[in-house]
């Protein structure tokens, strides 16, 4: 099956992003969700076929999950991969949350440094759970990689009242998708939310919950310790990883096998997740 790499919708154009094409539609937006691919902050030149699918029921799955805790911007699924949405004005920060401690944490847990500025206990392992869960705010860089920020650097930019409500909001979505998650055998170890503001209110937007935004671990294959096998984008990463590129422009092509092998976990992780074939 081929890889939609770009949409040409005859709309007037919003953005193209690292995945998905939006488009104006004067008070809402279209977000379409391309087979795009990006790993380090960089586009890889080879779609992986069926992901955008997954991705955007994945999202409208999670999204009607989560409409109680927090509004969210989707108004209706058009297609397989398209969305309907409300336009909003973006909080230019993405809130992270950890569960467990996996990837660039681990490796500063290491080094002995401070995540995000939260000191966390002394002897924990690659991939232990974490004695409750943390939120770790990055930067959202148009170019380059995203920087993390502490607590009191996100308040200091969108004021403490909001930081208080998006961090109970990122808490109370995390916790009710993992016991979800969870009952299908999947362990959520860590995710990214995005927000905005619409007519003045608190919004979720962008995805939610996908393998794009989260690592997923299957329960029956989790290793304290060790590297986990995932339903997202770690198969990619470590790839790459394990090739030697050096994380800057321009990506490596991919060989079939990896591409074959990420749109499978992508398909797999969607149908684990929603217990709906994709």
């Amino acid at each position: 099956m081929e890889a939609l790499i770009e949409s040409n919708l005859p709309l007037k154009r919003f953005k193209r992003g690292k995945v998905r094409d939006i488009y104006d539609l004067d008070d809402k937006l279209l977000i379409v969700s391309t087979d795009r691919i990006s790993a380090f902050d960089s586009v890889l030149p080879n779609g992986i076929p069926r992901k955008g699918e997954a991705l955007n029921r994945l999202s409208a799955f999670w999204f009607n999950q989560t409409e109680k805790i927090i509004p969210n911007h989707m108004i209706d699924v058009i297609d397989q991969r398209s969305m309907l949405v409300r336009k909003a004005e973006p909080i230019k920060i993405e809130f992270i949350v950890r569960g467990y401690l996996y990837g660039s944490a681990f490796r500063k847990y290491k080094q002995g440094k401070k995540i995000s500025g939260i000191e966390l206990p002394e002897g924990l392992k690659k991939a232990e759970k974490l004695p409750s869960s943390i939120l770790t705010p990055t930067t959202k860089a148009e170019q380059g990689h995203d920087v993390e920020i502490n607590r009191k650097q996100v308040a200091r930019k969108i004021g403490n009242e909001l930081t208080d409500e998006i961090e109970e909001a990122c808490f109370k979505i995390y916790e009710k998708a993992s016991r979800k998650a969870l009952k299908n055998g999947i362990l959520i170890a860590d995710t990214k939310f995005e927000f905005g503001l619409c007519e003045g209110d608190l919004i979720q937007i962008d995805e939610t919950l996908t393998p794009d935004s989260s690592r997923f671990w299957p329960l029956g294959k989790y290793e304290l310790g060790k590297d986990q096998y995932s339903f997202d984008k770690q198969y990619l990463r470590d790839y790459l990883d394990n090739i030697g590129w050096n994380k800057e422009p321009p990506a490596p092509n991919l060989p079939d096998e990896v591409i074959a092998q990420t749109s499978k976990r992508y398909k797999e992780c969607y149908e684990r997740l929603t217990g709906k074939n994709l």
